[in-house]
């Protein structure tokens, strides 16, 4: 799929900005981030369990504040991050109790690390951040081992998707970065399959992400416009919002 340009372009400035905001905010959206990290890591770290009969070496592609990096670390992971946030990469690295995971600065685009290096790759929450999401799924086969897997998180583009994804957040924190999200970048579960397919990566599995509306705490959002610890997101088989899955490189 060949990414327009577009008017509005997407905001990736704001991440230089947060500093501890990744660790203990509340009322900002960055916490709805933590909260879906809750939910994926143990999934990604289960799936890695059953893969491969030993410590996993991961690349995490954008890799922020170190969520999903500083997590797979305390399992006993061989971990990489990067990120084109020095600050972002600042406050993973000071967050990382094993000491162990390799932060570098580096372009989504332009992997610094050769061929066949890595066992799994992730791409969490980025695809949708980027004009090109093709070339990251390139980069991001090519350091794979053959057998190695790719992780992904991104947001189907529909008017659904839009209004929760999009309306939804900036009405529900006042503090939302503009273009924090940018509607054509998202991308259709068919549009990321076919890019996949093209860079011999073949989807496995894919299943919705979304906030778990039966718990109070959802509720207590929408009223309080913020994020507290019980807030949980859940897997579901639609993929009209969010949506993560993972491809077997072949």
């Amino acid at each position: 799929m060949e990414r327009r340009k577009n008017q509005n372009s997407i905001n990736n400035a704001f991440y230089n900005e947060l500093d501890e905001i990744w660790v203990d905010s509340q009322d900002h959206p960055i916490a709805l981030l933590r909260s879906e990290n809750a939910l994926r890591n143990p999934w990604i770290q289960e799936i890695l369990s059953m893969t491969f009969p030993y410590p996993a070496k991961v690349l995490d592609i954008g890799c922020g504040g170190g969520y999903l990096t500083n997590f797979l670390a305390s399992k006993g992971h061989l971990v990489s991050g990067i990120d084109l946030s020095t600050q972002s990469l600042d406050v993973a690295r000071k967050h990382d109790a094993t000491g162990s995971v390799e932060y570098k600065k580096a372009s989504a685009s332009e992997l610094p690390y050769g061929e066949g290096i890595f066992d799994a790759v992730c791409a969490m929450d980025l695809l949708e951040h980027v004009e090109n999401p093709a070339q990251v799924i390139a980069e991001a086969s090519r350091v794979l081992k053959k057998g190695g897997l790719f992780f992904f998180h991104t947001f189907n583009r529909n008017l659904l998707s839009y209004f929760m994804i999009i309306k939804g957040v900036e009405w529900c924190f006042s503090n939302t970065p503009r273009n924090m999200h940018v509607y054509p970048l998202f991308i259709k579960p068919e549009e990321l399959t076919d890019i996949c397919e093209n860079h011999y990566l073949q989807v496995k599995e894919m299943k919705g992400v979304r906030p778990d509306f039966s718990r109070a705490s959802f509720w207590k959002m929408i009223l309080t416009r913020k994020v507290t610890p019980d807030f949980r997101f859940v897997f579901t088989s639609s993929l009209k919002t969010g949506y993560s899955g993972y491809s077997l490189r072949t």
